[in-house]
């Protein structure tokens, strides 16, 4: 049975502990508003967007005119990886990574093995992980979520909309957690270039005759851009909004267990305080009754 000391020491550490998770349960539970309110407001522009580029293109023929569009055999992938900086948020990371894993192994198999996948990591997490399997990692947009906005998502994009039109990639596929609520997440593999008509099989396009001022080719290469830089920004808002939520939960079970451990050590406590109250009276009891033998 542990010392007494011991078990008080013990006691002290899980209070700690405790005073730490629930403190961040508390900064999460805050900053999930504002990213809740973010994605919340962001989601109908961004499907109303891709519903546009949907009905414009399946009416046209001047998607064709994009170099975002073009389909070439697939030779050299680039997978957007968007995890988060820290850890202490549950599984948020490691499915992610997992995901991605899995899609390399399924999806991309033959390029993997001639080397041709490359990571571009948007948060450090999904930086570290694939640098230890020693995966090419690009880690110049890591950083996102130190300063998370629309022109650092942009940025992102646009420098994966470069190494894609000029053939550096033949496809670009993007992995995320979706955020649907404090307690869930929903993993999303999806293909981010090139850019198909149809973006999201939820949103259909609507059989609508349009005016164009000024020319339909020039409205679509510039709707066409502007989507595939939403879409990104989407996953990486859907990504911080999931990962306090997350964290949240991780942190609300941290708590919870903790309580559960402290009541297990105080009642252990109590046991060793009795044990040695009752081996002190033995002793004194035992003393007594020796001398009074002789």
């Amino acid at each position: 049975m542990p010392s007494l000391k011991e078990v008080r020491n013990r006691i002290t550490s899980v209070n700690s502990t405790m005073q730490i998770t629930r403190a961040m349960k508390m900064v999460s539970a805050a900053k999930l508003r504002r990213a809740q309110d973010a994605i919340t407001q962001m989601r109908p522009y961004a499907n109303k967007l891709n519903q546009m580029i949907a009905t414009v293109s399946s009416n046209t023929d001047a998607g064709a005119l994009s170099p975002y569009t073009t389909v070439r055999e697939v030779n050299n992938v680039l997978i957007i990886l968007v995890t988060a900086d820290r850890g202490l948020c549950g599984a948020f990371n490691a499915n992610v990574v997992k995901t991605a894993i899995a899609l390399i192994n399924e999806k991309y198999a033959t390029q993997a093995a001639k080397g041709n996948v490359k990571i571009m990591a948007l948060g450090k997490k999904g930086a570290e992980a694939f640098a230890r399997r020693k995966v090419d990692v690009n880690r110049e947009h890591m950083n996102i979520f130190a300063n998370l906005s629309f022109a650092a998502a942009r940025e992102a994009a646009e420098a994966a909309m470069e190494a894609f039109a000029n053939g550096t990639y033949d496809e670009v596929s993007l992995v995320f957690n979706e955020f649907k609520n404090v307690a869930t997440q929903i993993i999303r593999a999806e293909k981010m270039l090139p850019l198909v008509e149809k973006a999201d099989e939820n949103i259909a396009p609507v059989n609508t005759d349009y005016i164009f001022e000024p020319s339909e080719e020039e409205i679509i290469l510039e709707l066409m851009p502007k989507a595939i830089k939403m879409q990104l920004y989407k996953a990486v808002l859907e990504s911080n909004a999931s990962e306090h939520g997350a964290r949240m939960t991780a942190m609300d079970k941290a708590t919870e267990n903790g309580g559960d451990l402290l009541k297990e050590l105080k009642l252990q406590y109590n046991r060793s305080r009795q044990a040695s109250i009752t081996k002190e009276i033995l002793e004194i009891v035992g003393g007594a009754e020796a001398l009074n033998d002789a």
